[in-house]
């Protein structure tokens, strides 16, 4: 098995073993806390309009917009990586066929794992800041995971090939 498969097979159950214990706590910990939180908000603002408070309601909605928006975040990074680790698996298994040297495909294999680890911890810093800086981190996992999987597109459309060893094979 190359080190480039190897890798991606790896990189993928440790990453779904990750995402998988990362949802696990969130449900334990948190989820039921901010469902709480999204039904309250909702309650109050509903209440503040019925009795023509514009400005409760206003304020409570403004609030479950703040909760929703971490719920939704939160729940996109258990499914991004966990999502993003079966693609590693799959690929991992199919990797012998790209047909592209051995030092590329193990650096568009890095480039995957890598990318399917930063994607969804951008979103999760996006939770804590909404400045630049999370954006960033976010913006460069989506790169290098829309750029390997270029490179792995472009390998696999060479052609049925094989590459073993340093050598194609038909």
């Amino acid at each position: 098995m190359s080190g480039a498969r190897r890798l991606l097979i790896l990189g993928g159950l440790a990453l779904v073993i990750w995402g998988m214990g990362y949802g696990l706590w969130y449900a334990v910990f948190a989820e039921h806390q901010a469902l709480d939180g999204i039904g309250a908000s909702l309650a109050t603002g509903f209440a503040g309009a019925a009795k023509h408070d514009g400005a409760a309601a206003q304020a409570a909605l403004t609030r479950y917009r703040e909760v929703k928006y971490v719920y939704d975040r939160q729940v996109d990074i258990h499914s991004h990586w966990i999502g993003l680790a079966m693609l590693l698996i799959v690929l991992g298994i199919a990797y012998e066929r790209v047909a592209l040297g051995e030092r590329l495909r193990y650096l568009l294999a890095l480039g995957l794992v890598l990318g399917a680890v930063i994607f969804p911890l951008g979103v999760l810093l996006q939770t804590l800041s909404h400045g630049a800086g999370p954006r960033a981190v976010t913006v460069l996992g989506a790169g290098l995971v829309i750029g390997a999987l270029g490179g792995m597109a472009l390998g696999f459309a060479r052609g049925p090939r094989f590459y073993r060893g340093g050598r194609t094979a038909s």
